[in-house]
């Protein structure tokens, strides 16, 4: 793993120690990233939400669709949970969603070049987050 540029001047590489997560939880307001982060009324996307959300664009193979839609997305990639590395950046975007699919799952949205889907994947996996104000 690379280390990281700090605002002081110096580097730090990481610690990464979370490699699974067992829980059977969607994301609730009280540890929800969005509500932590931007306060009341904000909260990550639920699973429908991301699902309309795909429904409503054309994946294109230059990313036009994603970044012209009204989220503007784009292909961050994600991070390994195993190391936290980075993957697919650039090639993929992941979004999760507020909804689990099991107690090791979440589902998100994936999308690559020239095609989207919804996706079940273990919740430890660093992804992209979207966050709505109701």
């Amino acid at each position: 793993m690379l280390p990281t540029q700090c605002e002081n001047g110096t580097t730090e590489t990481p610690a990464w120690t979370i490699t699974s997560i067992n829980e059977n939880s969607d994301w609730l307001p009280a540890n929800d990233p969005c509500t932590l982060e931007l306060g009341s009324g904000w909260r990550i996307p639920t699973s429908t939400e991301w699902t309309n959300v795909n429904n409503s664009f054309v994946p294109q193979i230059d990313w036009s669709g994603e970044w012209n839609s009204a989220l503007k997305l784009h292909a961050a990639g994600g991070l390994y949970p195993n190391d936290g590395s980075l993957f697919n950046r650039g090639l993929n975007g992941y979004y999760w969603g507020s909804v689990q699919g099991s107690a090791l799952t979440s589902w998100d949205l994936l999308f690559l070049s020239g095609y989207s889907y919804m996706n079940n994947y273990t919740k430890a996996f660093g992804f992209s987050l979207r966050c709505l104000k109701d």
